[in-house]
């Protein structure tokens, strides 16, 4: 993977305790950004050089007002060297406890852990998936409750392979990633290997189509951790994919959409048991509404 010679250094303006904080943190990284340096009165992330940085800063206000669902915060930019870039970046990333068992740590960090806890090694680059991010973390809470030793998992969207990992190190059978972006799955190869699930962690470089997902046979858990706009019309091809007694996990979904995911997912026939909600972000486990009647 190569970087430029310098980023543009992107920075919102927004208070500590302003509660619109973490999905703009969201929306940065959905506009493009690489991790996010959080400071007490601003959140920075780092883009690729644009040929005008002016222009850009215009289409980042109004992406970033139409994701967050009201007026964009003050943005300034500035430019910065790429070895200035990893510095700053890698400051920004430290150890996190995400569930009862699972800590999420970049490799340059230490966790002294205790014996029930499960240490995960993530270096992100340019993959979306870290303890960062609620929709990861909701996931991962959500799997340390629901996951059975021996399943087999398919995580799809699967990004930097957190997900994937976590299954794997839980005890899985056997896991597929699937992940369409290439240079995703080069940071995911790596976070794999770090973590020494190579023998149980495939990864699939393919976009998840209902067509792929009935190509690929069932599982006893699914997770797909993706935007809502994406899951909802892929819901009918998972519950296809899910063995007897199967769970599906979904997250990437804003509060104000879950209702409408439940609902599709009811016309799928998937019904929801469990859910997790960390400020604008929810996350859920879905299973087939016939399984309990």
């Amino acid at each position: 993977m190569s970087f430029p010679d310098r980023w543009l250094v992107l920075t919102a303006h927004i208070a500590a305790d302003d509660p619109l904080r973490d999905l703009l943190a969201e929306g940065l990284i959905a506009y493009g950004g690489l991790s996010i340096l959080e400071e007490p009165g601003s959140l920075t992330t780092y883009l690729n050089p644009p040929p005008d940085p002016e222009v850009l800063i215009r289409e980042a206000e109004t992406f970033l007002t139409d994701w967050i669902a009201d007026d964009a915060p003050a943005l300034t930019w500035r430019w910065q060297q790429n070895e200035d870039w990893e510095r700053e970046w890698r400051k920004g990333l430290q150890p996190r406890k995400v569930s009862s068992r699972f800590v999420v740590k970049p490799s340059w960090t230490e966790w002294n852990a205790s014996r029930e806890e499960i240490i995960i090694e993530i270096d992100p680059e340019m993959a979306f998936g870290t303890g960062e991010h609620a929709t990861t973390r909701g996931c991962l809470r959500l799997l340390d409750e629901v996951f059975r030793p021996g399943d087999s998992v398919l995580d799809i969207g699967s990004g930097s392979a957190i997900l994937a990992i976590a299954a794997a190190r839980l005890g899985a059978s056997r896991v597929l990633a699937v992940e369409y972006d290439p240079d995703a799955n080069i940071n995911a190869r790596d976070n794999i290997s770090r973590n020494a699930v190579e023998d149980r962690v495939e990864l699939r470089e393919a976009l998840a189509t209902p067509p792929l997902l009935r190509e690929l046979g069932s599982y006893d858990l699914i997770l797909a951790n993706i935007l809502s706009g994406v899951i909802r019309p892929l819901l009918p091809a998972l519950r296809e994919g899910l063995a007897p007694g199967g769970r599906l996990i979904v997250s990437g979904i804003l509060q104000r959409e879950a209702a409408d995911v439940v609902s599709d997912a009811g016309g799928a026939g998937l019904r929801l048991v469990k859910e997790d909600a960390e400020e604008d972000w929810w996350s859920a486990v879905l299973e087939p509404s016939n399984e309990r009647d």
